[in-house]
Formats: structure tokens, sequence, C-alpha cells
């Protein structure tokens, strides 16, 4: 009774849709970067945020206040500063502070970021917005002296109304960054993949319309017709006109919004459509206006639904040839920047590299430079939430910190034609509270977007060499997942693993969607039995888990662990890991290891059967 009060709680705690603007597209409006040089001064005890008596920050302190410390103290030869933030270090923004300095390799807690722009004030009848792109974890925002807000959660967009604040000329931002997580947090303090605490997407200042459009979404219904919400923000929302409009396709959508500044319509997919797959993913310009206000997206078009075991792409069986990813660029000192080229590089690997249809982005919502090149190059997309591990499913702010995390997740990518499938969770502990926990995510995920699956990678219970997927989670959900790796993380011998039976209760699809064994580059044991970290080691187990995927009758997918090896704390074998997680299938520089090409064939022969 008392957990079935604290989740009810919850709910009503959880913050009001729209309480802000979502901003969606906003990477596709003109803007002002704030990408590049920051100052960066490192606040261990936090005495930027309180003295040591717990008041306010003195003004010796504090690092936000409205001053060029040395000037100040030039005129003041008395004044006391125990910082300087336009003398501190500088470090190109975005990306991790792990790339900052060696020192920072593990710190966690509280960095405080600074930098001066020139911008004009915001012209009459305009908004200027500070819009971020995520930042880890928790970000204290203030613009020339003055707080702006806070947001916590590390994976997320958030922006806030500058236009009374703004300068005409020279300005000041700064940003108090803190890393570190409580176990109440969303994800706890515990994981598997480095935290990359800092400012790790970009900063930029936009401009709007005083009543502008916030939020939209555009899709193809699987009724065969082509669905437009779009929802205004500001003082003149209600009863004003609304046109969406696909030139290429000669449609044009028009209505006039409620008082709620919401309007909805639909029309007949036009005969000429291309639907969006990865064998020819089209994307299309899209127009969304509004009285003065404009907003320019490219969208693809497509259905996913589940039909028995299988799960169709626009009406069609497709088998998921995918892989798991991190967020994590090339390179030996990655910092979580990842530009266009980038995510080109890593998603290039799977579509064309492993032959793939499919990835998996974990194991929090990615840059949304990822999803728009998914959609661009024909990647399916499963997105979700950092719901990972030790989380306290009994605590209703914890609850509310998902549920924001879903909501800002889905309403930034209900555009994004290459999501297929939204997650809630990752290798949860089977109970009543988490149950309850789940369900509230799931619920959510279908009252904002009923247009994709709803799915959650789970464990499953093992009885000899039976496999029983017997999660209560399943009946919840449209498409099972199972994280299996009877072999690595047991003692099964490889060649035993063909022998495993999977069973399960419900006649749904199932996606493997982790499954995996490192190998460190380069060492190699031409053993009969080889050792564990050899390359030959990953690519037997390899062989003999798709030999047992094979005789899965409903199985729809896979995503193995992991496309490249990615730093991880909690991993320090000082010969085989080194604070890498190993189970990549290339190296943090790319290399390939022997099981790529294990499953780059595996996959080539499945796409040629179309299975």
């Amino acid at each position: 009774m008392v957990r079935t009060f604290l989740l009810a709680l919850a709910l009503l705690l959880a913050p009001p849709a729209f309480a802000q603007a979502v901003l969606t597209g906003a990477d596709m409006r003109p803007s002002h970067s704030l990408d590049g040089a920051w100052h960066w001064s490192v606040d261990p005890y936090r005495d930027g945020k309180a003295g040591f008596h717990g008041g306010p920050p003195g003004s010796s302190t504090q690092r936000w206040q409205d001053s060029i410390q040395a000037e100040v103290a030039e005129k003041n030869p008395r004044a006391l500063f125990e910082f300087d933030m336009q003398r501190s270090p500088v470090a190109h923004l975005p990306g991790g502070w792990i790339g900052h300095a060696p020192e920072m390799r593990h710190y966690q807690g509280l960095v405080w970021y600074q930098r001066s722009f020139d911008t004009p004030k915001p012209a009459p009848g305009t908004r200027a917005f500070l819009r971020f792109g995520a930042a880890d974890y928790t970000a204290d925002v203030y613009l020339n002296g003055k707080r702006v807000g806070s947001h916590a959660g590390g994976f997320t967009p958030f922006a806030f109304d500058v236009t009374e604040l703004l300068r005409d000329g020279s300005n000041q931002i700064t940003v108090g960054m803190d890393s570190a997580r409580s176990d109440d947090d969303v994800p706890p303090p515990v994981t598997d993949w480095e935290t990359y605490g800092g400012i790790t997407r970009s900063v930029t200042l936009v401009t709007v319309p005083e009543t502008f459009v916030d939020d939209t979404w555009i899709r193809l219904g699987r009724d065969g017709r082509i669905h437009a919400d779009v929802r205004l923000y500001g003082r003149e929302a209600a009863n004003r006109d609304v046109r969406v409009r696909i030139p290429a396709l000669g449609l044009a959508l028009s209505g006039r919004t409620g008082v709620d500044g919401r309007w909805s319509g639909s029309a007949p997919a036009p005969r000429a459509l291309a639907r969006w797959s990865p064998e020819t993913p089209t994307l299309y310009d899209v127009r969304i206006e509004s009285g003065t206000d404009a907003l320019q997206d490219r969208i693809g078009f497509r259905t996913v639904e589940v039909r028995g075991t299988q799960i169709l792409l626009n009406g069609k069986p497709v088998f998921l040839r995918g892989i798991s990813m991190h967020e994590e660029e090339l390179g030996r000192n990655p910092v979580r920047a990842i530009t266009p080229a980038a995510a080109r590089a890593l998603l290039t690997e799977i579509k064309q590299g492993l032959n793939g249809n499919f990835v998996r982005l974990a194991h929090y919502p990615h840059s949304e430079v990822m999803t728009r090149m998914a959609d661009e190059l024909g990647l399916i997309v499963w997105s979700e939430v950092p719901v990972y591990w030790r989380v306290n499913w009994d605590n209703p702010a914890t609850l509310a910190a998902a549920r924001q995390q879903l909501r800002e997740n889905i309403l930034r990518d209900r555009n994004r034609a290459s999501i297929a499938l939204w997650s809630v969770a990752n290798e949860t502990p089977v109970g009543d509270a988490r149950n309850a926990f789940l369900r509230t995510l799931i619920g959510d995920v279908r009252a904002i977007d009923d247009s994709r699956l709803v799915t959650a990678a789970l464990l499953s219970k093992r009885e000899g060499k039976v496999m029983t997927i017997d999660d209560p989670l399943v009946a919840d959900l449209d498409v099972m997942a199972i994280n299996t790796y009877n072999g690595w993380y047991s003692q099964d011998p490889l060649p035993e693993l063909p022998g495993f039976e999977w069973r399960s209760p419900a006649a749904k699809p199932l996606i493997f969607s982790e499954f995996g064994a490192d190998a460190q580059v380069g060492y190699h044991d031409a053993a009969t039995d080889p050792h564990k970290f050899s390359e030959e080691f990953q690519a037997e187990y390899y062989r003999q888990t798709l030999a047992m995927a094979a005789k899965v009758p409903f199985l729809a997918g896979m995503s193995p662990w992991i496309l490249k090896d990615f730093r991880s704390p909690r991993r320090q074998h000082p010969v085989f890991q080194q604070g890498w997680n190993r189970k990549g299938l290339i190296s943090e520089t790319g290399a390939r290891k022997q099981a790529f090409y294990v499953l780059a064939e595996e996959y080539r022969r499945r796409a040629g059967s179309r299975r």
C-alpha cells in the first residue's frame, strides 16, 4: 500500500506537460553557437554554491558574479578573490572534462565554466533562448550575474528564456556543472560506462518570434495517413493559423490552434511518397509555419508494428541486424564530442562494415547528431533512458526524474524515422516496486508516442541449459529483449552454447539486446581452447552464440555488446582492460577484431535471405 501511494504521488509530482519550451528541431533553426573556448575551474568543495557555514557564497568565491576579477582587484587592492574565471584554463566545448587535463580523468564533482559572447539585445517581438544539447549531470546556469535556471539529467536537451537578461553587446554566461549523482538519481552512480561530466553537447542562443512553433510531430500513421501535431508557445498561441507543407509531395495541411495552442490534422499519404527504410532512407523537407515563424525539418515516413513474433517495417517483416553502441567517438582519448563526422564514422561501420540495419543506442539518449545521422544513413534505432541496474524504485522523486528524461528524449526525437523502439530500462531486478515504476514509464511512452514499439533489456532465468524469459514486464512490452552472456560470465564451454534452449510464455518478437566477450585487439591465442580476452576466444564466442541464436524461432533481431571498446572505470585488469570495456568488435581507435568479420558474415547471410 505504501509503495502504491508513493508511486501515485510521483505522478502528481511529475512536471506538467510543456511547462517549459521544448524547442523541438532547435538544431535546425538559425542560432548563435556558444561552442568553442570556455574558461573552467574546479570546485571540489562546492564553495561557489555555499559558504563553509552553509550560507550563500561570499564575493570571494561566487563564480557567477558579473565582473572581471582582475579589473576589480586592480581598482581595489583590498578586494579578495579565491578564483579568477577569466584567467582560468581554457577548454574547447562541447566535450567532457575528462579531456581538459590528466588530473580530471576520474574527477567527480563541481566544475565552473564561463565565457563571454557578443550579441544584440533581442528585437521587439522576439524571444531568445539558451539551449543546451545536454550537460552531465546537474547544470546551474547564470547570465550576466543572474540565475537563469537549473537542469538535472545528463543526456537530454533543455532551454531557458533569457530575453530579459541579454545585454546589447558583451554578455557573460557561467555554468556550474556537477557530475556527482546519488542513489536517487537516474542513472545511479554505479554504471559500466564513463561519466563524462561537463557540457557534452552544443550550447546555442536561439532567437524566435514572441509566439513560435515549439513542438511538432509529423509522421505516417498505420492508417496510411500523414498526421501532424503542432504546439505553439507564446502569449498568442491560441486561435492561430498553422500550416504544414511537404513541397516535394505537394502536400499541405492547415488549421487553427485551440485555446491550448495545439492543432492536429491529417491527410491521405500521397501515392508518390517513398517510405523510409534502411535500403532507401528517403527524407523530405517539411516546413511548419505560423505567423512570422517557420520551422524546417527533414523527416522520413514509415510504419513499424508487431505481428505475432515478427517486427514489421512498412508492413513487411524485418530482422534487426544490429549492434549496441555507447556515445563515444573513435580515438585514444575520447571526450564524448559527437560531431557529424564522428557519428558518420561509427554508424558507417555498422551499416557498411557489419552489413547492419539496426543500432541500439545504449544506455541513455544519444546526441541528436547521432539520430539525425541514423535517419540519413538508414539505420533503425533503439533509443533508451538510463534506468539502469540499482534504481531507487521506491522514491517518487526518482520516478519523476526518469519520467522527465523519457519525455525530453521522446519529444526531441519523435520526428526521427530511424527510431523504432523506445526502451525504458536495462538489466533491472524484478520486484513489485520496480514493476510499477517501469509500467508507469511504459504508459508514458504510449501516451506521448503510440507510433513506435516499447521494449526493455531484461534478464532471463536459467535452469541447466534452458533459458526461460520469465520477467513479468514482458506482458507490458511490444518486443521482448534479453541480455545473455553464457560462455563469458559463466564457465560454459563455448561448443555447448548452441545446445541452449530458449523458451518464452509470450508469442512476441525477441531481440538479443546484448551478448559479447572481451578481447584486447592484437592479443592472440592459437590454442584449441583459447584464453579469454584473446581475439580468437571472442570470435569463437560469436560463432557459437550465433549458432544458438539461429535455433530461436521467435528471434527478430540482435544488438550484440558492443561496436567499439569504451571507457569504463570499473574495468581495471592491468593487462587487458586498463579502464576500458573490451567487448568492442573494434578497438577504441577503430581496428577491427576477428569477431567483427564473424558478425559481418552472419549479417551478410541474413540480409541475403531477408531474415
